[in-house]
């Protein structure tokens, strides 16, 4: 896709929704950054029913930890992989208290430093809680950008990568949250929506799915 088809696809994005957000559930940078471990393999949906339990009783690292893990892993039992997470957040808990006072650090090399923070989960920390022009690229965004021609690649990194050189830069901030609700929505895995699509015109791969 040129770069003038592009800047259409995110103006006519950023015209219909001009203040995208997550659809995680959270109050503070440490639930976001609680509910974006659990979020892996997981649906926004499974995530917010248990974090909407969990954070009533414990929502600093502290808080966490003095839950224990047989406790934690109650609370966040309907999550897929949830013995994992489990431990991964009680490490991330005890790191945030030993290394950072209990804050979420703001560098990606700390953030990835974190049990079950990889760069993608960094990415998604450093562009919502602290609003960085950066693009995580999930299953969604990497089907969006395959799809429509916007950054084919053949793996996360390397879509990534060309998001951030094709993306225009007042947009940047914002495109990871549009990209992802337009493949959760409207760029669907099986079955797209390209009737409706606000950039079928535009897209390389419209009606192909028919």
């Amino acid at each position: 896709m040129k770069s003038a088809a592009i800047s259409e696809v995110f103006a006519r994005l950023a015209k219909n929704n001009p203040d995208p957000t997550t659809e995680l559930e959270y109050h503070s940078e440490f639930e976001l950054l609680i509910s974006v471990i659990l979020s892996a393999q997981a649906t926004d949906i499974s995530v917010n029913k248990a974090t909407g339990n969990l954070f009533q009783i414990a929502n600093t690292p502290s808080a966490i930890l003095a839950l224990g893990l047989d406790e934690l892993r109650e609370y966040i039992r309907n999550i897929g992989l949830f013995n994992t997470k489990a431990n991964n957040i009680l490490k991330t808990c005890a790191i945030l208290l030993e290394k950072h006072d209990g804050e979420v650090p703001r560098t990606r090399t700390e953030l990835e430093a974190l049990p079950g923070v990889g760069r993608k989960t960094a990415n998604v920390i450093l562009n919502t809680a602290f609003g960085e022009p950066v693009i995580a690229v999930d299953t969604h965004i990497f089907r969006v950008a395959n799809r429509t021609g916007i950054a084919p690649g053949k793996n996360v990194d390397e879509v990534e990568s060309k998001l951030m050189k094709r993306v225009p830069d007042q947009f940047r901030k914002d495109a990871h949250h549009w990209l992802i609700l337009h493949g959760r929505y409207v760029c669907v895995a099986r079955k797209p929506k390209c009737e409706s699509c606000m950039i079928n015109d535009l897209c390389k791969s419209a009606f192909k799915f028919i």
